[in-house]
């Protein structure tokens, strides 16, 4: 369990912007919706920067279901600065719901996978991208694997 939750806070260090704005928000979650629409994925993609929504879409298959849950996980990042698969699987380590560790409810705060913070380096999370409608895993691994292109074509 060590090696995954030392892999997540990695993921974290090296996926770091230097700026990010409405622009790059609708680049990566046009990227997220075209990929997802081109597999056929039911979900709802959402960026944020503070308390204002650049991005959001909902696929075929996606319901108002998927949107609670990006609010929980969104509310998450914000509060832990961590992405929401890492505090998922710090949770699952310790045997624990976060009710127990950090005395906050589940139905407001979402440890499940999806929901990545936006780190601007030097400076620190200031906003999320999130994708909820598959496993958490596969959610996590979609939203890193844009952020890592997105980045990869910055260079």
């Amino acid at each position: 369990m060590d090696d995954i939750l030392k892999q997540l806070l990695q993921e974290e260090q090296e996926l770091q912007f230097t700026k990010f704005n409405e622009d790059i928000a609708w680049q990566i979650g046009s990227q997220l919706v075209e990929r997802a629409a081109s597999e056929g994925l039911p979900v709802t993609v959402d960026i944020t920067r503070g308390e204002h929504q650049l991005f959001h879409a909902s696929l075929r298959g996606a319901s108002a279901d998927n949107d609670e849950w990006i609010k929980r996980k969104t509310r998450l990042v914000y509060r832990f600065g961590h992405s929401s698969f890492y505090m998922g699987q710090l949770l699952k380590s310790k045997g624990k719901r976060i009710e127990e560790v950090y005395l906050i409810p589940e139905n407001l705060y979402g440890p499940h996978g999806g929901c990545f913070p936006i780190i601007i380096k030097d400076t620190g999370v200031i906003g999320t991208i999130t994708i909820s409608g598959l496993a958490q895993e596969d959610d996590h691994k979609l939203v890193t694997q844009a952020i890592r292109d997105f980045l990869a074509r910055e260079k």
